[in-house]
């Protein structure tokens, strides 16, 4: 999507970038914020806590209890032609734990969610973040999607045998949410989406957003500076099971962490705020785990209540 030059002057000037060391295991670079004050066990023994607590979204602006390793440029072969890179950002417990599968948008790659996953991971879910073709066509992406989320399901020791492959979630930024639409159109066995302001293209859009039979959470910016294509159409067009909330501020961009932008400009991007940025990471983080946890966005919801309060989430609906 087109970013909007000048929208602000931010202080971010440091942005943490992965460096690509392929097939090599490392810790991985986590964002610059506090870490929870939580000490469980393992991720169950986490996930319990949470819900049997008052949602906090604020709690999860911070990382995780859990140590990460990061697995960069790793190749998933679907069959003899078909290969797909990704990277993978692991959760220290040794239990078996959900994956959350990020999707990149238009003209993007795979590390402009380096942070959000490796955030995710803290938290006790694995992370894998896919390189697929940059400019579409989105729905071919979202079958090929599709055939990946499947190839884990049956034998998730492709990447760790800790893998829960009743647990698979979804998440797409921008164009890459029509291709985690499509693909649980087609029948992905994922638990469901998060949709980080997400655009869609396609005339078959419509009709495959209506065949959507998982739970859905969608995590706009603030329409209100900038739209994206089509992003209604997600809302409108998914029977039931969908919640939709905006980032006061946040433009397009902000839904990434790092940026494009900074990923191809030294690590700099005047466009972004970091606090935006967790912002998404926060709201994103109480949604996986909410899925993760309950099946449903119930727990995430009821965590944006003072966000809502205050402003910083707003146009809430669901339905």
């Amino acid at each position: 999507m087109m970013r909007m030059a000048n929208l602000r002057i931010c202080s971010l000037w440091v942005v943490v970038v992965l460096t690509a060391i392929g097939g090599c295991t490392r810790m991985a670079p986590l964002p610059p914020v506090d870490r929870a004050a939580l000490k469980p066990k393992t991720s169950v023994e986490l996930q319990q806590y949470l819900v049997e607590h008052e949602p906090e979204l604020e709690l999860f602006k911070s990382r995780g209890p859990f140590a990460v390793s990061t697995q960069q440029n790793r190749e998933l072969r679907l069959s003899a032609k078909e290969r797909i890179q990704s990277d993978w950002y692991l959760s220290a417990p040794p239990e078996k734990a959900p994956l959350v599968i990020f999707v990149h948008g238009h003209d993007s790659s795979k590390a402009a969610h380096s942070n959000q996953a490796a955030h995710l991971a803290s938290w006790g879910m694995h992370s894998m973040s896919v390189q697929l073709p940059p400019r579409g066509p989105w729905s071919n992406n979202g079958r090929t999607l599709g055939r990946l989320v499947s190839a884990i399901q049956r034998s998730p020791g492709i990447i760790d045998s800790r893998i829960d492959p009743s647990k698979i979630i979804l998440v797409g930024h921008s164009f890459g949410a029509t291709a985690v639409a499509v693909a649980l159109a087609s029948g992905a066995p994922a638990a469901g989406g998060i949709l980080l302001d997400p655009a869609a293209i396609g005339r078959e859009i419509p009709s495959l957003l209506r065949r959507v039979e998982r739970p859905i959470m969608i995590l706009g910016g603030d329409d209100e500076l900038y739209s994206t294509r089509n992003r209604e159409y997600f809302f409108n067009y998914i029977r039931t099971g969908v919640a939709e909330v905006s980032v006061k501020d946040a433009i397009h961009e902000d839904a990434q962490y790092p940026s494009d932008y900074a990923l191809k400009n030294g690590g700099v991007d005047p466009n972004t705020t970091e606090e935006l940025q967790i912002a998404f990471v926060s709201g994103l983080t109480a949604a996986a785990m909410s899925l993760a946890a309950t099946g449903g966005f119930d727990y995430a919801w009821t965590s944006f209540g003072p966000a809502f309060d205050n402003g910083k989430f707003f146009n809430p609906k669901k339905k």
